[in-house]
């Protein structure tokens, strides 16, 4: 069945680097609509990156230029690389994939946390000195 596993977060220092990882029980899970969400204050998941059936992308503004969302050659690993970390990142971060949403509407200016049909367990990030 369909189903997500993120292996493990870590811990860094401010400026160091991590890299998330999310294995997919299916070949085709992540090739319509992926993503990246850290819990915040509250437990709402805030969306941090995505990556569509095309493999474009799309970056909040709080990790631009700092992280990257990819997929393994199989197509069947989630990756989050993290550079340039610092404290405020420190949260649960969560993988997660959706089968349905139109490909177009993967990238919108939409909150697609609702509709993400499968979900990571979590897995925790800290940085901190």
């Amino acid at each position: 069945q369909d189903q997500l596993v993120e292996p493990g977060g870590g811990s860094v220092q401010p400026g160091g680097s991590l890299r998330l990882s999310c294995a997919a029980s299916t070949s085709t899970l992540l090739s319509n609509c992926a993503g990246w969400f850290r819990e915040v204050p509250g437990g709402e998941r805030e969306l941090i990156a995505r990556i569509d059936h095309g493999d474009d992308t799309k970056y909040a503004d709080s990790v631009k230029g700092r992280f990257t969302i990819s997929k393994g050659n199989s197509k069947s690993t989630l990756y989050l690389q993290m550079n340039s970390l610092q404290p405020k990142d420190t949260a649960v971060s969560y993988c997660a994939a959706d089968k349905l949403v139109a490909s177009r509407q993967c990238l919108a200016n939409w909150d697609p946390a609702p509709v993400m049909g499968f979900w990571g367990q979590g897995t925790q990030v800290t940085v901190s000195s």
